[in-house]
């Protein structure tokens, strides 16, 4: 872990650390502006299906957020270049909530007799109907991307399950294995260190997820810190496969980590 002085950019989650239910935690646009005023790099990185980047600007700049489009890297988009990348023009099903078209480029989506089954966020859609097409798809030979793994996000009315609870059936019942092309994977961390152009020892990650966002990004090279809002739970922090570099309350107090002035 290197000195917090030698830190030059800070990658965030929105989700439960900017804002719960796309409203902002306390305390939270004025860090970032914070982060900003400081001179430091930021991305905004997020597991988030069910938003573009445009769209996820829109809204953070709209409720005071110096963020714009440019800032926002989602799964859909990391996704949809990977998947360009190693399985150019695959026909792809994707069992997800909410419109990512514009993050998705110019994939190929199809009902039936796709290479690759995708899933991003639950919601409605995940129903038995969904699941059991996704399931067929599997049968027949299709691979299996997910966009991320989690289990639950909070909202309002709080803990919510998320793809990552179905995507272990897909896994079980069809007998593969998912590659996971947002967060924990190490090539969404290194996607988002080349937005900001620094190296990951000169990065810090800030998140509520302790697995997915902290722990993920030490493993890649960066200082992780979990904060305490959004789906964090101390049993959780407990029963974790590692410990943090840090732990603070929320997003609000990572200026004064990083001795910043608010």
């Amino acid at each position: 872990m290197e000195s917090m002085a030698s830190v030059r950019a800070v990658l965030i989650d929105i989700d439960g650390v900017l804002t719960v239910s796309w409203k902002p935690l306390p305390g939270a646009v004025e860090a970032l502006r914070a982060l900003r005023a400081g001179g430091l790099g930021v991305a905004l990185v997020t597991n988030t299906t069910s938003r573009t980047r445009a769209s996820i600007a829109e809204t953070l700049s709209g409720a005071g957020f110096p963020v714009d489009a440019e800032d926002v890297l989602t799964a859909p988009a990391v996704t949809a270049a990977h998947l360009a990348e190693h399985f150019p023009g695959a026909r792809c099903a994707l069992l997800n909530c909410g419109d990512i078209g514009a993050d998705l480029g110019d994939l190929v989506l199809v009902e039936e007799g796709a290479d690759v089954v995708l899933v991003g966020g639950a919601g409605p859609g995940f129903d038995y109907a969904a699941l059991n097409r996704a399931f067929g798809e599997l049968q027949r030979g299709a691979r299996l991307v997910a966009m991320h793994r989690n289990l639950y996000w909070r909202t309002d009315d709080g803990l919510q399950l998320d793809s990552g609870a179905f995507l272990v059936g897909l896994e079980q019942a069809a007998r593969v294995e998912a590659e996971v092309t947002g967060k924990p994977s190490r090539a969404f961390f290194e996607a988002a260190l080349a937005r900001v152009g620094v190296g990951a020892e000169r990065a810090l990650m800030v998140g509520d997820d302790i697995e997915s966002d902290v722990l993920a990004a030490q493993r890649a090279g960066l200082t992780g810190v979990l904060v305490k809002t959004g789906k964090y739970r101390p049993e959780t922090q407990r029963n974790a496969g590692g410990t943090p570099d840090h732990v603070v309350d929320s997003f609000a107090d990572v200026p004064g980590l990083l001795g910043l002035a608010q």
